[in-house]
């Protein structure tokens, strides 16, 4: 039996007779999309990631599965997610460019950034600042200062490798004051112990002690403006009580994805990148995003080269307090 000429009409009327799906398949994405956090789980991480990937699944049509590896302040994570996750584009990891770039030029970890890494949707800016119980002695940063200088204060941190750490110790060079730093693997149980006494201070993100009014107190923050003034009864920045030159120092989440996937599979990328963008403008993901302690005044897009930027300033920062941070480990 001879084969049915195959003409360009009967290709169209075929394809037209086709249903929908079968004519998508191969339209990227495929299947859903495999991401790791470099940190425990029910983190405030998770909590904003999940918050974002409820508008970001609607936009690309697939849900995101989560993974978590905490250890070594995010070392383990990274290690994996480069050498045991395929660069196709549907794994992706989601971190805290500050912490885990101070990780990077510290621990000198088997990837590189940004030849192996490359972050390209930041969702915050999280200025750290100092805080305490709200029964604490100490009621003003001079306070604290006064007391480091008597004898060396316990510090909670979620991690030694974290812009906040830094920002301590760099307070206690400016000022003769002695700091030792106690990590706490997460910000949550950082709280926890400056709440229970076990740490006479602490330092995190601050945006994350906003949702504690009531059981801790904000009494400085480490930037040039306190954007969270109203939220933190106007504590003031740490350079306008001291005089000193500390830099800006805050952390900011941000989607990353292995760099050989944005050179194999370009048109996936920047479909990730142009749906991620368009994700802070749903109210939807605002809402959550701000229902899930995350203030919205600290809700910031950022690009990929913002991204970069950053995280090749956080290395920069991360040698030049390199001793300091070092010394505590």
């Amino acid at each position: 039996m001879t084969a049915p000429m195959l003409t360009r009409r009967t290709l169209a009327a075929g394809l037209a007779a086709m249903p929908v799906a079968a004519r998508a398949q191969g339209a990227f994405p495929e299947r859903n999309f495999r991401v790791v956090i470099p940190t425990g789980q029910g983190g405030g991480a998770e909590r904003l990631a999940r918050s974002f990937d409820d508008g970001w699944s609607k936009l690309l049509g697939r849900q995101f599965e989560y993974e978590f590896y905490p250890g070594a302040a995010g070392q383990v994570g990274y290690e994996l997610y480069v050498a045991r996750r395929e660069p196709d584009a549907y794994n992706l990891l989601f971190g805290n460019m500050g912490p885990e770039m101070i990780m990077y030029a510290l621990q000198r970890p088997r990837f590189r950034f940004p030849d192996d890494i490359t972050y390209f949707c930041r969702i915050d800016i999280d200025d750290s600042c100092v805080f305490v119980r709200q029964d604490s002695p100490f009621r003003r940063i001079e306070d604290v200062v006064a007391e480091a200088k008597r004898r060396t204060l316990n510090v909670a941190t979620s991690r030694i490798p974290h812009p906040a750490s830094i920002g301590i110790l760099a307070l206690g060079e400016a000022t003769g004051s002695r700091f030792n730093l106690i990590p706490y693997a997460g910000g949550n149980p950082t709280m926890v112990a400056v709440m229970s006494g076990e740490t006479d201070i602490g330092v995190l993100p601050v945006a994350g002690i906003t949702a504690q009014t009531g059981r801790l107190r904000v009494l400085g923050i480490f930037s040039r403006e306190n954007v969270l003034a109203a939220k933190t009864d106007n504590a003031p920045t740490i350079n306008a009580v001291f005089g000193t030159r500390i830099p800006d120092l805050y952390s900011s989440r941000s989607w990353a994805i292995h760099t050989r996937a944005i050179e194999r599979h370009p048109d996936r990328f920047r479909k990730l990148e142009e749906t991620a963008r368009k994700v802070f403008e749903d109210r939807a993901f605002l809402e959550a995003a701000e229902k899930a302690g995350q203030p919205l005044e600290s809700i910031r897009f950022g690009d990929r080269a913002v991204c970069t930027e950053y995280a090749l300033g956080m290395i920069e920062l991360a040698n030049r307090f390199r001793a300091q941070l070092s010394a505590q480990r």
